[in-house]
């Protein structure tokens, strides 16, 4: 049963708060309360911000990562080694592996993982704009850095086989990242190990 509110405004924060992903009806209640003590500045700037976020936020034209521009600037930095490619499931794991410190290449983030019981199949991923950049040619090395799970292993699998025909090199992470783990929650030791001492994905499998 809900509380009853004092407020329908505070309630109807408290139902927006909570539709948050791991925030719970008592945390929202907390959360509407406390901006409620706040200065008035700090709950209009918060707004503002996500306001601005929603509306103005672009996704880099090359990897897919989010930017404030047309290409991040990951992409745009001349430092990066441009024919090595990290392959990712989202925007949490790319910040994952940037806190490494281990890969000085770019990134290819895929939006997902193909996941048949979620209605997520390859056409839903940016699978195709990956072939793409290695058939453009420069790309030696292309590094599945995707979660442990049947799902990731399915998408590592789906790429592999798209890539074969451009001849380019696939790698994996070494297994330091235990199976069934999420890139975004290994420590960054674990996963800074796994890139440096990443494996050919071809011996990972028997075609």
């Amino acid at each position: 049963m809900n509380p009853k509110y004092p407020s329908a405004l505070l309630e109807n924060a408290v139902n927006e708060l909570s539709a948050l992903p791991g925030v719970g009806r008592k945390t929202a209640l907390r959360l509407a309360l406390h901006l409620l003590r706040r200065e008035a500045g700090y709950t209009l700037r918060l707004a503002a911000a996500l306001s601005a976020l929603r509306e103005e936020v672009k996704y880099c034209r090359e990897c897919h990562n989010i930017c404030d521009e047309g290409h991040c600037a990951i992409c745009t930095d001349p430092g990066r080694d441009r024919s090595l490619v990290c392959v990712v499931e989202n925007i949490r794991e790319v910040m994952a592996v940037e806190n490494t410190a281990q890969f000085r290449g770019l990134y290819h983030v895929l939006g997902g993982i193909i996941s048949p019981m979620d209605g997520v199949g390859p056409a839903d991923l940016e699978i195709d704009s990956l072939v793409r950049r290695v058939a453009a040619g420069g790309i030696r090395e292309v590094v599945l850095a995707l979660s442990t799970t049947m799902e990731g292993d399915t998408t590592n699998f789906f790429i592999y086989r798209k890539l074969a025909p451009h001849g380019v090199k696939v790698t994996v992470l070494a297994r330091g990242v235990a199976v069934g783990d999420e890139i975004e929650y290994a420590d960054e030791v674990t996963l800074g190990r796994s890139i440096i001492n990443r494996v050919d994905f071809n011996d990972t499998v028997k075609l």
